[in-house]
């Protein structure tokens, strides 16, 4: 299954309230926290959630009502409780609903992986959530994006170098294996592989990291 997605243009950028990560994983309450155990979790919270970070998740969502839906995913020591944890919190000072239907329900290993192996297992996600509806995302990290970039919203000039690089084919590939073209990426993924020497090896890396498609690109039309 193909995991969906939507163009980005427009969506707000991430509030991170610790930008230093090496400071986070260090913590005694990382590792049960992120191996599963909630007490863990929450004590990791408490220590790196900061009045600056409320005041701009406070500026974000204005007078609006979001629900905030905690990425829950299954990793390689457990179930992460950090981004639940996170969720409670953020829900005790701004005054919001978590919603806990939402989960990852495929398992890809992103901790530590590098960004082609970040691209070739996607994440895909299954719950309840209605059309229309505002829902703010709370996750423990940021990373290439497949999750959540720092900027999420790709920009016209990366993509259209991307494009000019790479060519016709590869995006042509991309939609066959993925399910959606290039103005679905984040801006970090995008300028990842719009850096990459060239399509073949951008479809030789994802395969080598253990994406199972095809080998060729689509013959042209």
């Amino acid at each position: 299954m193909k995991p969906p997605r939507t163009p980005l243009f427009g969506i707000p950028d991430v509030v991170i309230h610790r930008a230093d990560e090496s400071v986070v994983k260090v913590h005694a309450n990382y590792g049960a926290a992120k191996a599963g155990d909630i007490e863990s979790a929450k004590a990791l919270v408490s220590s790196f959630v900061n009045d600056s970070g409320i005041e701009r998740l406070k500026r974000l969502i204005g007078g609006r009502f979001p629900e905030l839906v905690p990425i829950h995913a299954l990793e390689a020591a457990g179930v992460n409780e950090i981004p639940v944890a996170l969720g409670h919190e953020l829900s005790r000072r701004l005054g919001l609903r978590v919603n806990l239907s939402v989960a990852q329900v495929n398992s890809v290993g992103h901790t530590g992986a590098s960004g082609f192996a970040r691209l070739a297992h996607q994440a895909r996600f299954d719950g309840e959530i209605e059309r229309g509806s505002l829902y703010l995302v709370v996750d423990d990290f940021v990373g290439q994006g497949g999750t959540l970039a720092l900027t999420l919203e790709p920009s016209r000039g990366n993509l259209e170098d991307l494009r000019r690089k790479h060519g016709k084919d590869l995006e042509d590939w991309w939609i066959q294996e993925f399910g959606f073209d290039f103005d679905c990426l984040t801006r970090s993924e995008a300028h990842y592989l719009e850096r990459t020497a060239d399509a073949h090896t951008v479809r030789s890396r994802l395969i080598e990291a253990g994406l199972k498609g095809s080998t060729q690109f689509p013959r042209a039309r």
